[in-house]
Formats: C-alpha cells, sequence, structure tokens
C-alpha cells in the first residue's frame, strides 16, 4: 500500500522514574532534534520499574510542553477516558490547543483510548469494569466531545486531530472509523495487514474515507529493523517510548535520520 503522506516520528516521553526538570530537558532536545510529536502517556503510576516510583499526571504536564515548544505537535499515546468528564476532556483539549498555538494554529492531538490499567483505577476510585463497558463508555463519550468542541468559546483553533489506540475488531476499529483522524495500533506488519483489512471493513460501513486516516504504529523494540515493511503497508506515524531517569535519545536519532531519508 502507497501513501503521499510523510513520514513522522514521534517519541513517548514516559513521565515516570524522572522529576520534572529531567523531563524538560528531554522535550527541549527532542523538540531540537526535529522530532515531530511528543506524547507522554496518562496513568498515575509507572507502568515498569518500581511500582511506586516516581511519576506525574498527564494533562497538566501537556499545558506546560505546549507552553515550552514552539514546533512539535503533543498529547497523550493515550488519555484514559475513563478519568474525566467528557465534556471537561474537550475542554482541556482545546484549552491546551490554544496553548500550544504561537503561530496562530494548535499542535495538540487528542489520543484516546478505553483504558486498562487497573491499579489507576482501585487507587483513585474509579469503577474498572470490563474491557467491553470501556470500550462503551469511549463510544458514548467521543460523539460528546465532537459536539463540545463545536460550542466552546473561543473554538479550537483547528479540527484537533484525533487518535484512537488499540485493535479490537468489533468495537475499537468500529470507533476509529467513525472518528479518528489517526489509528494507533501495536501491530508487526503480518497482523497489521488483517488490521487493515478490518477497518477499511469498517470504513466502508461507516461511509468513511479509510485513506483520511493516518496509521501510526508503536515501534516496541526501539529500532528500525520493520520500519521499511510498516511503512510499505502504509504507516505513516512512527513512535518510540523512552524512559527516565536518563531518557535516552541514541535511538531516536536514528529514527529522524530514517525519516529524512525516506521523505527526501
Amino acid at each position: 500500500m502507497t501513501t503521499n503522506r510523510p513520514v513522522r516520528i514521534g517519541v513517548q516521553v514516559q513521565p515516570q522514574h524522572a522529576l520534572y526538570p529531567d523531563i524538560r530537558d528531554t522535550v527541549r532536545a527532542l523538540e531540537d532534534l526535529g522530532v515531530d510529536i511528543v506524547f507522554n502517556w496518562d496513568h498515575f503510576y509507572p507502568l515498569s520499574g518500581e511500582p511506586e516510583g516516581l511519576h506525574y499526571e498527564s494533562w497538566t504536564m501537556l499545558a506546560a510542553i505546549a507552553e515550552q515548544t514552539e514546533r512539535v505537535e503533543l498529547g497523550a499515546l493515550v488519555n484514559c477516558n475513563s478519568y474525566r468528564n467528557a465534556d471537561l476532556q474537550a475542554d482541556m483539549a482545546r484549552t491546551i490547543d490554544h496553548i500550544s498555538a504561537k503561530n496562530g494554529t494548535g499542535r495538540f492531538i487528542f489520543g484516546t483510548g478505553s483504558g486498562w490499567f487497573e491499579k489507576d483505577y482501585d487507587e483513585y476510585g474509579y469503577e474498572f469494569g470490563t474491557v467491553g463497558s470501556r470500550l462503551d463508555a469511549l463510544a458514548e463519550s467521543l460523539p460528546r466531545i465532537e459536539a463540545r468542541w463545536a460550542k466552546l468559546n473561543p473554538a479550537p483553533t483547528r479540527e484537533i486531530p484525533v487518535l484512537i489506540g488499540g485493535g479490537g475488531e468489533k468495537k475499537t476499529l468500529r470507533l476509529v472509523a467513525k472518528h479518528a483522524d489517526i489509528w494507533h495500533s501495536f501491530a508487526d506488519p503480518e497482523t497489521l495487514q488483517h488490521k487493515i483489512g478490518v477497518l477499511k471493513e469498517w470504513c466502508a460501513k461507516e461511509g468513511r474515507d479509510f485513506d483520511e486516516i493516518e496509521l501510526s504504529n508503536e515501534q516496541r523494540q526501539k529500532d528500525l529493523g520493520l520500519a521499511d515493511q510498516l511503512h510499505e503497508a502504509g504507516v505513516t506515524l512512527f513512535t518510540i517510548g523512552i524512559g527516565g531517569p536518563d531518557y535516552p535519545l541514541e535511538q531516536v536519532r536514528d529514527w529522524v535520520r530514517w525519516r529524512d531519508e525516506l521523505n527526501g
């Protein structure tokens, strides 16, 4: 599958096991390196290492990143729909959109998902429910978020891109077809081809042009081993995660060089 979209590199700066000055400095270094998007994640506790280790909240940090940076897009990979009222999410996203609009156009990406990390729910008093109930809640929230964006004064500076993460074929990919500008997956090239076929079927049922959706893929191995195959399959947004306290940038540089060679 070919696409005219340029390749983009996103880096998830995991807000764990580091103090905020280290995170701020890493974001600055990533913008200087030329990455396209800086992400964090929406959790309340570390996902690896010491379970009670250093950690920060996502949305307040995103507002600071929006003010700190000039060029990169930014967002959570991904927001947990369960943790905040849908209309509040929309207002927060619109506000960060405006904070980030240094040249008049915002840089915020609304990355979202249904949630999965049970410790967050238990410790902060949210009902964990089931995979199905959390996906149903996300399906109810997305139209509310879109409707609230249309009501806010001032309005968002642009149509805020919606990124939806996940690969469930019955519910998640249908939500992608209905609402997403970017679909984020973790699939290998073979699995990705199958999921793309399912997504195309949902797009046809929902009256959506599949080509409007950018394909994003998480590079869990962080190397370029599958990059060309994934790009050939249609992926144009490649994301890697880096963790504290050191936030290594060597592989980020490799990805940026690869992007620049491919984009010409």
